[in-house]
């Protein structure tokens, strides 16, 4: 289902229990059928993430003109310090609020999965960033329902449904557990006149993947702080992937969020088809139907326990970890037989240019891979984003 693997998880062509599962999950949904705006009452659906006493679930309205929190004319934090970039996230400190938002977001890429038109390798599946959070981007619309986004805002701390119509409603993220949380989007959708039926209602490949959503009371710990400061590196990583994407000119998927792996990520292409065993499961099939390498960030969990970029070569071409990597903190994982090239969150931070250090080391992983497996790097190169060597700047 993701065009990309990460620490700890399945490599292209292992076996995986839960792949039949997921497989089942994805053929049987996809069978299946101002900052706020003004709502039909002329009035804005917005919440103050809890601040005045809103209880999990309840959405609070606020009259048009009224000033939000985050949104124009009121600034929350003052921007005179630039932020660090790559600050630190320590898995330990906010594990707690990552598994409960982990679980969060795959109750809503479920609904996007549903809700939205198939496309290759899966990408229409995976979130995108914005300004505030991450979204699903519209879905709806021929499956019958409204067109819909549902946002998480990581500013304010909610969850925010939007129809094309300019509604907007939304409920704050602090205080729910998974339990509530399902409750609450389910009612939100419900109130704007859109269906929402979720199969196979549990998480997929957590160690709770056989309790339903509606079950799960465990996970209701939510720290503001490191929920913010997630989506900030999360968004300082795609810009970085963004610049790195922008030196290939072939086939490539977008710089996007997988909810199922909680990672980030982006795929290039060489072009060639891959033959795959017949007992392949289809969500591998689609994902890996042609030559890739892949690229991203990973946040960590209990088999790789700290966050780390990432990237990889699928098939993997033969004397792959033979290849130099760079910067020399840069290393390659074997996992079954299968390499991996790590550079841990920590060491990038400790570069003299963490930004230049995880570019080098994303360019190094490609150079290495694209050599052994003999990509036509030259012809896929478009430097600074540009085709037209007349165009690319000399001197």
């Amino acid at each position: 289902m993701a065009p990309s693997c990460v620490p700890g998880r399945v490599l292209p062509g292992e076996a995986h229990a839960d792949m039949p599962d997921l497989a089942h999950l994805v053929i049987m949904e996809l069978r299946g059928p101002g900052r706020y705006p003004r709502d039909r009452g002329g009035r804005t659906a917005a919440l103050d993430g809890g601040r005045t006493g809103a209880g999990p679930g309840r959405r609070q309205e606020s009259v048009a003109g009224e000033r939000q929190p985050g949104t124009a004319g009121h600034q929350d934090k003052k921007g005179d310090d630039a932020m660090e970039l790559f600050p630190p996230l320590p898995l330990a400190e906010w594990r707690d609020t990552k598994e409960t938002l982990h679980r969060f977001e795959q109750l809503i890429g479920k609904i996007r999965l549903t809700s939205s038109t198939r496309r290759n390798h899966w990408w229409n599946v995976p979130f995108h960033l914005t300004g505030r959070g991450i979204t699903t981007r519209p879905m709806g619309q021929s499956d019958g329902n409204p067109v819909f986004t549902i946002d998480f805002d990581f500013v304010d701390h909610q969850l925010v449904v939007s129809t094309l119509d300019g509604t907007a409603v939304s409920f704050p993220l602090l205080g729910q557990s998974v339990s509530s949380f399902r409750h609450s989007t389910l009612e939100t959708l419900s109130d704007l006149g859109i269906e929402a039926d979720i199969p196979h209602p549990e998480p997929f490949d957590l160690p709770d993947s056989s309790r339903p959503f509606s079950q799960d009371t465990e996970h209701a710990a939510y720290d503001p702080e490191y929920a913010t400061r997630y989506w900030q590196v999360l968004s300082q990583v795609a810009l970085v992937l963004e610049e790195f994407a922008a030196d290939f000119s072939g086939k490539c998927s977008a710089v996007h969020h997988f909810w199922h792996t909680f990672d980030i990520a982006h795929t290039r292409f060489s072009g060639r088809q891959v033959e795959q065993s017949p007992q392949t499961d289809p969500v591998t099939r689609e994902a890996y139907s042609r030559e890739v390498t892949s690229f991203g960030f990973w946040f960590g969990d209990d088999t790789f326990p700290e966050p780390a970029f990432y990237a990889y070569a699928a098939p993997e071409p033969v004397g792959l970890s033979a290849e130099p990597l760079s910067p020399t903190a840069a290393r390659w994982n074997e996992q079954n037989g299968s390499h991996l090239a790590l550079l841990r969150y920590e060491d990038a931070r400790a570069e003299p240019d963490p930004r230049a250090a995880v570019l080098g080391f994303y360019d190094s992983a490609y150079r290495a891979a694209a050599r052994r497996a003999g990509w036509d790097m030259e012809r896929l190169a478009s430097p600074e984003g540009i085709t037209d060597q007349q165009l690319v700047p000399h001197g």
